[in-house]
């Protein structure tokens, strides 16, 4: 239910003294690690840039605009588009190399330098909202954090990747990115305070033992004594835990899960509607049908016609 796409993976060099703006973008998630140097990068409405070091890494998550500089004494200086300096600097060798002011001319052991390798990750399928939904806009991991000791074997083979031409390297760059992307929201679930949500409901022993039975076997007509049952709580006390992790209750996010799933089947395919219909635990096409309408404001069959072109 959920299909990451990977695309661009980018090796950046910056030297000398710099600013540089992104404007919203498109893909859900943008990654990336330092491997040498130092930088900073602020969100758009946040009050405070954060210094990302080497071994840092960090994600990206609700496509706002942001910008990157060079040094704390660039926070109040000119700035330059960010996509159009990594179109006209990108090398044949598709490392992307900037020199800002004060650069190669300043003396040596002056000239901030860094260099980063970041990628660009597009959700597919109808487990995105749900993902996204309750993570912060920007996840830091600080490169002598504990959970990212896994980390460092990946990012190593990414650098390796990033340096030099390899055979099979594109596809190598996107399942290691994938990768990347997965340790990172690990770790974000490991070293998360006040877990809620979505994803921190997975990595909850109880309630992800109820959504993994839920998801198994969507079709069974769940009670809420059953699903308690499967997490072995209370029925109240698996209620109010529900809700608190996931934001909606347990029969809710049934109902909700359950359209996702349907909704991915029409977009995707050409199953039968009354077959679909029944693998999500409707009786009878009507009630599906009047089901899905109330989800979506379409009928399932109007919905396939205008989802399938665009899948």
């Amino acid at each position: 239910m959920l299909r990451v796409r990977s695309t661009a993976t980018t090796r950046f060099e910056g030297r000398g003294r710099w600013a540089m703006s992104f404007r919203p973008y498109e893909s859900h998630v943008k990654f990336g690690c330092v491997l040498s140097g130092s930088f900073l990068l602020q969100m758009d409405g946040a009050a405070e840039a954060v210094r990302l070091e080497a071994g840092d890494f960090y994600l990206l998550l609700n496509g706002a605009p942001f910008t990157t500089f060079a040094t704390a004494a660039d926070l109040r200086g000119p700035r330059h588009s960010g996509s159009e300096i990594y179109r006209s600097h990108r090398g044949s060798d598709g490392v992307v190399r900037f020199t800002g002011r004060d650069g190669p001319a300043s003396r040596a052991g002056a000239v901030p330098h860094v260099a980063l390798a970041s990628a660009r990750f597009v959700f597919e399928g109808e487990a995105t909202e749900l993902l996204l939904r309750h993570l912060p806009p920007m996840l830091h991991l600080r490169a002598d954090a504990a959970a990212v000791r896994p980390l460092a074997g990946l990012l190593q083979l990414l650098r390796l990747e990033l340096e030099a031409p390899h055979a099979g390297g594109a596809l190598a760059r996107t399942h290691l990115g994938g990768l990347l992307l997965i340790q990172m929201l690990r770790a974000h679930l490991a070293e998360a305070d006040r877990p809620r949500g979505w994803l921190h409901a997975l990595a909850d022993p109880r309630i992800s033992a109820a959504l993994a039975a839920a998801h198994a076997d969507i079709a069974r007509p769940w009670t809420l004594d059953e699903l308690a049952g499967q997490a072995h709580m209370s029925r109240t006390a698996f209620a109010v835990r529900f809700k608190a992790l996931v934001g909606m209750t347990a029969l809710d996010y049934l109902t909700h899960w359950r359209m996702a799933v349907a909704r991915d089947a029409l977009r995707r395919g050409d199953e039968n509607i009354a077959r679909i219909a029944e693998r999500v635990g409707y009786q009878s096409e009507t009630a599906f049908s009047a089901a899905f309408k109330r989800s979506t404001g379409d009928s399932p069959g109007r919905y396939r016609t205008r989802q399938q072109p665009a899948a």
